[in-house]
């Protein structure tokens, strides 16, 4: 009889009894990701919770090689030398290494020729060891971000940013219809935190009938958030640029994610009494003078005039969201967590081995 069980958590795991929410399966033994405060939103803790995930797929892949069906290759091609780029790409090899994958990255200078990396992913997609490819972005201004993120092969997108498995989650064509849709990583990464912190609150995962708003439309985060919380039974709606009244849409919002670039644009009065907040941003920015002689207190000698922030006001928000991310240490660690997933259900896919995972659709 083939074994079924699944090898890879649940897109959510399931609540406990003190609210808490864990890896499915492993309810004993994992930490909580969900961490209540003596007062305001309780924190979303997604750090432990890609610790988690990170650790299930370095588990799976040594259970794949251990029965001689190789082990995942992820190839990631960096374009240029963009600070924040080259930070985000060693963060992924040092993740993809620890997970026990093989791990190759290309370099290439910011004043290559499109066709000649357009030829690079050819020669990757057809190179049967590499199981997923991630091309890192942004990219150059003289490259098509499309034509290229079009160029990879769809069951090795594992960004899921490819026109193929865009249209796919577009269409909501799920795993048992379509066994290479691969979704975007970080929108999946919101989902798994997102269902976590509606177990902590409500004792149930179910999303069915909440108003959710993405504030952002960005083809990487705002436009497949959008559609995962619509196949979630969600009301959706998507705040861009040119909207209007938006303090007064995202006050509705049962669930808010905000992916903009701005930081702490979205205002604690503008979060709705119990809502659920997913913080995308990331931005570095200097102290106040306030905030200086706190990290002082705090860090002595150490504090620098800089720090991260959201683009949500963390200080105004915590008091009225009933769960929030944390900046840094919230949708970040799930983003490469995600990677990790992705590539593994790639591999499997490819290998034939899909029977035994839980596919990203399945969220």
């Amino acid at each position: 009889m083939t074994d079924r069980t699944p090898i890879m958590p649940s897109p959510a795991p399931a609540g406990n009894s003190s609210g808490a929410s864990r890896v499915p399966g492993h309810e004993d033994s994992q930490p909580s990701f969900i961490i209540p405060q003596s007062e305001g939103a309780a924190l979303i803790d997604g750090k432990s919770y890609g610790q988690a995930l990170q650790a299930r797929v370095k588990g799976a892949v040594a259970a794949m090689k251990q029965a001689g069906q190789g082990v995942p290759g992820l190839a990631v091609i960096l374009v240029g030398n963009d600070p924040a780029s080259e930070v985000y790409v060693r963060h992924k090899e040092a993740a993809t290494i620890a997970a026990g994958m093989t791990s190759w990255k290309h370099v290439l200078e910011a004043d290559t020729p499109e066709e000649d990396l357009y030829a690079l992913i050819e020669r990757l997609n057809a190179d049967p060891v590499v199981n997923g490819i991630l091309l890192q972005l942004p990219l150059p201004p003289h490259m098509d971000p499309l034509r290229l993120l079009g160029a990879i092969a769809p069951e090795k997108d594992v960004d899921g940013l490819g026109a193929l498995n865009a249209g796919r989650l577009a269409v909501a064509q799920r795993e048992n219809q379509n066994p290479e849709g691969i979704v975007p990583c970080t929108p999946l990464g919101c989902l798994y935190l997102i269902k976590a912190a509606q177990a902590h609150l409500t004792g149930h995962e179910s999303l069915t009938g909440l108003h959710a708003v993405m504030v952002g439309a960005s083809p990487l985060v705002g436009r497949p958030m959008a559609q995962l919380l619509m196949q979630q039974g969600c009301t959706v709606t998507l705040v861009q640029k040119t909207s209007r009244h938006v303090p007064e849409l995202c006050r509705q919002a049962d669930i808010l994610v905000v992916a903009t670039g701005v930081p702490r644009l979205v205002k604690g009065d503008w979060v709705k009494e119990g809502a659920i907040v997913i913080d995308v941003g990331i931005n570095r920015v200097q102290r106040t003078e306030a905030e200086m002689a706190n990290a002082r207190a705090e860090q002595g000698e150490k504090a620098k005039p800089t720090h991260l922030v959201g683009d949500v006001d963390m200080a105004g928000a915590r008091l009225r969201a009933g769960a929030i991310t944390p900046v840094p240490g919230g949708v970040g660690p799930m983003t490469i967590a995600c990677l990790l997933s992705n590539t593994l259900e790639a591999t499997a896919w490819q290998k034939g081995l899909r029977e035994n995972m839980q596919g990203s659709f399945g969220a």
